[in-house]
């Protein structure tokens, strides 16, 4: 039961909110316990019977006329059965069964109930009426608790209803906030939209804005993560391609220091007549380790960027040059204080020097020591000196060299820094190129030679992390070409000399860049010539007045601190540049013009062959180029000249061996001997066979 203050009003429910704004069973759900009214057991009526019924047997009821006597009721059923039922009657129809009960309603039944109490209370015997007022209580306490229960959920759906508004309000507000914050971002790309559909009617505006709105969101949506994905993407590449250039600047400040620290290596040959000690160990292990560096960035060129494990490698090989250069200082250092130990008394000396001079004279042309040089030529049958062409061909290259050097002398005695910096890349950009090169395959010829030729070109070049032209200095080319041809010459003396293999590669990039920069070339022959006089050929004489120690120069050999190199080191330079180039003038650069002919071919290498044979011969060196020289270019002239060349080849084993057999001594005899066998093989198997090393066509498609 309820009273009149809890009825909602028109259209809205206990917890003032509409109809519309709640759920559909939310109003039902909420009142389902109140409207059921309280109700008896269906046995309270058999109860009541026997109760009343044993009370009409012990006390008859006196009928009295009551005001309440007009209730209807039967003959078979008493007054008070009949009150009773008719006051079940009332509680049946309570207004607790209404669904929005009044409060004027429930007094009125309040009034009514206490007045059939009372009229019970004088027709009732004392059972009845207790019984009667149990019920009564309990009725009315089940109202009370009921009114009770209803308040109490009445006031938590109010402030649950509070909560959620609050909630909602605060979302509403959320949601606007956003809403605006995107019509702000949107307002440039609707404007245009907004105009045109200000023209239509209004009822097409409201809906194209709506439907443009909505298509706009997921369009903006779409774009968005499409955006934001491309970002992502673009920013995983940066970073990938930052962390891969900062490896391969890595790489390649790596391999300058390597290169650098190899060159260091160079300097210290004029140790190497110390005692018990040898450099060429520490020599080719610095070459190895540059070459395994090279060989490294080119691969991982190759494939894009290097990874961390290709930057520790480098590393390893670079703590491995550190390694290398620390103990041959170590083992300078010991030799140069065994040295500082050594006293060597005068009478010593002046022997060595007797055997110096001694040696000098076995090895000076036969017309240095007999004037009558005509005489002597028509009883041997040879001269002992270079053609008069030949001489003036090879002062010539001699004097383009010199004016070479000349024409870029502003460059290098300059004290200026920034021209110093300048001459310093130049020089590296020329060297290093140089210094990479390798068999391991062709495409990383091509790069290197291309390189070469964009630097020669006037094009920049990367070298060092750093851009280098020749145009940034008036002199520059000359420079690098100097520089160039330098190092081409190099390389055949140190590296060819340790791995003959290596003439090739170098052969044919040097040949190319010939071919394209016939300047280079002619500067290749002069250094070639300068540092092996028996690539002309020709024998310097001795003349008189001359220094000992100049004169060796002169023939080839190194002269540092007053001593001479050792003859093994000197046949080994001079065999390095001899292949050097007899490579050159059998290789051409596969991609250049095949219909313009090799700048230095064949037939300068049949002349070479037929002016060594035509020149008495020296001890030792005389057998060693020409071994070297027929095991490089033999077979490329035995194709080429066919049957004039085994003609040649006879000759040299029926004639000239004996020739160089007769001045060669007892510890000469090894070059002799693998001459001798190297001619004996190829004249009976009728073929020379490829050299070791040479480049076939597969060796270009990798």
């Amino acid at each position: 039961m309820c009273c009149n203050c809890c009825s909602p009003p028109p259209g809205r429910c206990l917890y003032g909110a509409t109809l519309e704004e709640l759920p559909p069973t939310f109003d039902q759900d909420i009142l389902e316990g109140c409207r059921s009214p309280p109700k008896l057991s269906s046995y309270s009526g058999w109860v009541l019977d026997r109760v009343i019924s044993q009370s009409l047997q012990e006390t008859p009821l006196s009928r009295s006329s009551t005001p309440n006597e007009s209730i209807p009721h039967t003959d078979d059923q008493p007054p008070s059965l009949a009150k009773t039922t008719s006051s079940a009657s009332e509680l049946g129809s309570s207004p607790l069964s209404s669904a929005a009960p009044s409060e004027s309603k429930g007094n009125e039944d309040l009034s009514l109930l206490e007045t059939d109490h009372k009229v019970h209370l004088l027709v009732l015997p004392s059972k009845v009426t207790e019984v009667e007022g149990c019920i009564w209580m309990y009725k009315e306490v089940h109202r009370l608790k009921g009114k009770e229960g209803l308040r109490q959920r009445q006031e938590q759906q109010e402030q649950m209803v509070r909560a959620v508004s609050d909630m909602a309000s605060e979302q509403l507000k959320r949601f606007d906030e956003l809403k605006e914050l995107k019509q702000h971002q949107e307002y440039q790309d609707l404007q245009e939209v907004m105009e045109k559909s200000s023209r239509e009617a209004q009822g097409q505006q409201e809906k194209l804005k709506e439907e443009h709105r909505h298509r706009a969101k997921i369009l903006n949506l779409k774009l968005r993560e499409a955006e934001q994905e491309r970002q992502r993407q673009e920013e995983l590449e940066r970073l990938r391609k930052e962390e891969g250039q900062e490896r391969l600047r890595r790489l390649y400040s790596i391999q300058e220091e390597v290169l650098q620290l190899n060159q260091q290596i160079d300097p210290n040959y004029r140790h190497k007549d110390l005692p018990r000690i040898d450099l060429s160990g520490f020599s080719n292990r610095g070459n190895q380790i540059c070459g395994l560096v090279s060989g490294l960035i080119r691969t991982t060129s190759e494939r894009g960027f290097p990874t961390q494990v290709d930057v520790a490698n480098t590393e390893r090989a670079l703590q491995e040059m550190r390694g290398l250069i620390s103990s041959m200082q170590q083992e300078i250092a010991t030799a140069l204080e065994e040295k500082r130990k050594r006293d060597e008394d005068e009478e010593r000396e002046r022997q060595k020097e007797l055997q110096k001079q001694e040696q000098l004279k076995a090895q000076t042309p036969v017309l240095a020591q007999h004037p009558r040089g005509k005489e002597q030529k028509e009883v041997l049958g040879l001269q002992v000196k270079a053609e008069e062409s030949t001489m003036q061909w090879y002062q010539q290259l001699q004097d383009a060299s010199d004016q070479c050097v000349a024409s870029f002398s502003g460059l290098t005695d300059c004290k200026d820094n920034q021209v110093k910096n300048i001459r310093m890349d130049l020089q590296k950009a020329a060297s290093i190129p140089v210094s990479q090169i390798s068999s391991i395959a062709g495409s990383q010829l091509r790069e290197i030679f291309d390189k070469i030729n964009n630097l020669l070109s006037g094009k920049s070049v990367q070298s060092g992390g750093r851009t280098v032209s020749v145009t940034q200095h008036p002199q520059g080319l000359d420079f690098v070409y100097y520089k160039l041809a330098e190092k081409f010459v190099k390389q055949g003396e140190e590296e060819v000399a340790s791995h003959h293999e290596a003439a090739f590669p170098i052969a044919v990039v040097a040949s190319g860049i010939w071919e394209l920069h016939p300047r280079v070339g002619d500067l290749i022959l002069a250094h070639l010539h300068k540092k092996c006089p028996y690539s002309v050929p020709f024998y310097p004489a001795f003349k008189e007045g001359t220094p000992i120690e100049e004169y060796q120069r002169i023939l080839g050999y190194q002269v540092k601190d007053s001593k001479v190199e050792q003859q093994d080191n000197f046949l080994k330079r001079m065999s390095g540049m001899i292949r050097l180039y007899a490579a050159i003038i059998q290789l051409r650069w596969p991609y250049g013009n095949k219909q313009v002919t090799h700048p230095h071919g064949l037939g300068h290498g049949w002349r070479w062959l037929a002016q060594m044979l035509n020149m008495e011969p020296l001890s030792d060196v005389t057998a060693t180029l020409l071994f070297d020289f027929l095991e490089v270019c033999g077979n490329a002239l035995m194709k080429h000249y066919q049957v004039q060349f085994w003609k040649m080849l006879l000759l040299i084993r029926e004639d000239y061996f004996h020739r160089i057999e007769a001045i060669t001594i007892s510890g000469q005899m090894g070059s002799l001997m693998r001459l001798k066998q190297f001619l004996e093989k190829c004249l009976q198997r009728k073929e020379i066979p490829l050299p070791k090393g040479y480049l076939p066509s597969s060796f270009w498609r990798s």
